[in-house]
């Protein structure tokens, strides 16, 4: 099977051909300010480098990781206005939506707040009766406010979400082709956090239904009709329809594309991956040939949040990192995409990480003259700073003290010592500079259920969890035929009456061979 797998960073946008679990071409280009353009251009290199190859006529499938939804929310642009409805007064009127946000960017996103009575309590019993006269009288004054999106969250939803059901169902009565993102379906037990997931999804789709289309006109331009896929949260992917519906799930695909890729280049399972870019170093943990997930609350552009993310540490050193002229500030700026312009050994006037490592004889890129006022001395405290600053994050992200292998990968990886404390070995993988792109084009499709299940045995619990993430496996372009359950995690909630467990069930797939195109 024939894929493109493209990878869009904050310096450098990866592309690599792959069929049948090998790599055909691998190029990498700048990020443009206008990543579409930048898209494009990956995809006309790539085609030019794989030539003649049969692969390159006969591509099936394109995946693509973008940082697209992620930058809009840390920069605050793109984003649309969304109304905020909660169910569940008289209880937590205190603590309104958006109460934790950031001011600037909560005045962008910030459409209105309307809350009504309703809800559930903690053992699924009705708080009080939901009052649909109220969601119905709000529903007009959204539409009438000329806001397009909307996020509801209900009390409890995780548990039984037939309150934001309902209210969604008034919603598009009143307001037909409204936007609408319930809580129930991104979060987990929260309310804050899991309104947060809900209010940022709402204010991305808009602009997820122009980048999968700006995608699709990129292909379409460069003769490519195979369906187009985007890169998730946790290695997986979701064909782009599902993604113009739920863009919070791409914010951390970079950094899983590149563990994603480690595995499969290094054929290890598990172990600590460290992905330097041009601005950031990665760090994740891989168990079983996937991330490993974050537990805790995880905060996106300074708002808090919780739902399926990865366990991931930045660190601000990569190739473009900038580095003091007495070498004691590393980072945490970056001249990014403009290294090729802005690093002395290339002609430019700003020392980089890139510059040390130049000077270390660690790469040849640029000439190495323009870095003769760089003392050996220098260089090698500089070196031993970055050196230090890795190992420290690969100790913060182990759970126990055994050596692990630890897989090297990314453009920047030349700054990954060649022994690092805690690590049994560093593994410097085939195509490491482009393993974030490898990993885009050999992932696979997952369905993935987080809910409390009451008044049954875990059996028929979990024989319910594995359909239901059966079910959302499909409906994001998987092989019914090929889907297997990978992860199955129970826990029996004591405090709730009923037999009450919270089952947690991930099912990967392969990509079906039949599917919408790119021509849609």
């Amino acid at each position: 099977m024939s894929r493109i797998g493209i990878d869009v960073g904050g310096t450098n946008t990866d592309a690599v051909l792959v069929d049948s679990g090998k790599v055909v071409a691998a190029i990498k280009t700048a990020t443009t300010e206008d990543v579409l353009s930048g898209v494009r251009t990956a995809l006309a290199d790539l085609l030019a480098a794989a030539g003649d190859a049969p692969a390159a006529r006969a591509i099936e499938t394109v995946v693509i990781g973008t940082t697209h939804f992620t930058n809009a929310v840390v920069e605050r642009r793109g984003l649309q206005k969304v109304a905020a409805l909660r169910i569940g007064l008289p209880a937590n009127a205190g603590l309104p939506p958006f109460i934790d946000w950031p001011a600037d960017l909560a005045a962008v996103v910030h459409g209105r707040i309307d809350m009504v009575a309703g809800g559930h309590e903690y053992d699924g019993r009705p708080l009080v009766p939901l009052d649909r006269g109220a969601i119905r009288a709000a529903a007009r004054r959204i539409a009438d406010a000329g806001i397009a999106a909307v996020a509801i969250t209900s009390v409890f939803s995780p548990l039984t979400a037939e309150n934001e059901a309902e209210a969604a169902d008034i919603l598009r009565e009143e307001a037909p082709g409204i936007g609408i993102t319930l809580s129930s379906e991104l979060g987990r037990i929260g309310l804050l956090e899991r309104e947060n997931v809900a209010l940022l999804n709402a204010g991305l789709q808009a602009l997820a239904r122009k980048t999968t289309a700006a995608f699709v006109d990129a292909l379409r331009q460069s003769g490519i009709t195979a369906p187009l896929y985007l890169t998730q949260n946790d290695g997986t992917i979701m064909h782009a329809s599902l993604a113009e519906r739920y863009p919070v799930y791409c914010f951390a695909s970079g950094p899983t594309n590149s563990m994603r890729g480690a595995a499969f280049l290094s054929g290890l399972d598990d172990g600590i991956v460290v992905d330097v870019g041009g601005t950031t170093s990665d760090i994740g943990y891989l168990k079983g040939g996937f991330p490993r997930e974050a537990n805790a609350a995880v905060e996106i552009g300074g708002v808090r949040t919780l739902f399926r993310m990865p366990d991931l540490l930045s660190l601000g050193l990569g190739g473009g990192t900038e580095i003091s002229a007495d070498g004691l500030a590393i980072g945490p700026r970056s001249v990014g995409y403009r290294l090729l312009q802005k690093a002395i050994s290339c002609g430019g006037d700003t020392l980089t990480a890139t510059d040390i490592a130049v000077a270390a004889g660690r790469i040849t890129l640029g000439d190495r003259d323009r870095l003769a006022a760089l003392t050996p001395g220098f260089v090698e405290a500089v070196s031993r700073r970055m050196g230090e600053m890795i190992c420290d994050g690969v100790d913060r992200m182990k759970t126990d003290a055994a050596d692990v292998p630890l897989l090297a990968v990314g453009g920047g990886s030349f700054l990954i010592p060649d022994a690092v404390a805690g690590a049994s070995e560093v593994v410097r993988v085939p195509h490491h500079a482009v393993a974030n792109a490898v990993g885009a084009a050999i992932a696979q499709v997952s369905g993935e259920v987080d809910q409390i299940f009451t008044g049954m045995g875990r059996a028929e619990a979990i024989d319910r969890a594995e359909a239901e993430a059966a079910r959302r496996a499909v409906e994001a372009g998987a092989d019914a035929e090929t889907l297997a359950t990978i992860e199955v995690e129970d826990i029996p909630l004591s405090y709730l009456p009923g037999d009450a467990r919270r089952v947690r069930v991930r099912m990967i797939g392969d990509i079906a061979s039949t599917g919408p195109s790119a021509a849609r």
